[in-house]
């Protein structure tokens, strides 16, 4: 079974509010970007990457948890992070029932994850580039 077909069925195993919150947070995430990929890591997370990991997913008995690996370091202007706040790199969305998924300021955050992904990644770019340009030159 790949993982999104994996993630499919920890959905489908959720009878209550809390899959729909997960289904409802997953097409979001999905919607935001073509080149976003699935894994199932982490005894049984979903985690979504776009050059490199954005975020990871939990339902847990009360709550549906998002969490993004760089969350500190994305704005949020919404203020939808509210949990993990403590945290020097991780930020979370603690959805409850009722919650609604506010789309356009997850799609924001998505983004922004995106973008800091992309950024790290041309930072590093650089160096490798010079090291082989070195190589070569002996």
């Amino acid at each position: 079974m790949n993982p999104s077909e994996r993630i499919d069925q920890l959905i489908a195993e959720i009878p209550d509010w809390r899959g729909k919150t997960f289904a409802a947070i997953r097409k979001t995430i999905l919607a935001a970007d073509s080149e976003i990929v699935e894994d199932w890591k982490w005894m049984g997370s979903p985690v979504w990457y776009c050059d490199g990991m954005i975020a990871v997913a939990n339902a847990h008995k009360g709550k549906v948890k998002l969490t993004f690996l760089h969350g500190a370091s994305l704005a949020d202007p919404k203020n939808l992070f509210n949990a993990g706040l403590e945290g020097n790199a991780r930020r979370a969305i603690d959805f409850f029932e009722g919650d609604q998924v506010d789309g356009a300021g997850l799609t924001n955050l998505i983004r922004a994850a995106i973008d800091l992904n992309r950024g790290k990644l041309k930072k590093k770019a650089p160096a490798k580039s010079r090291a082989k340009a070195e190589k070569t030159a002996d």
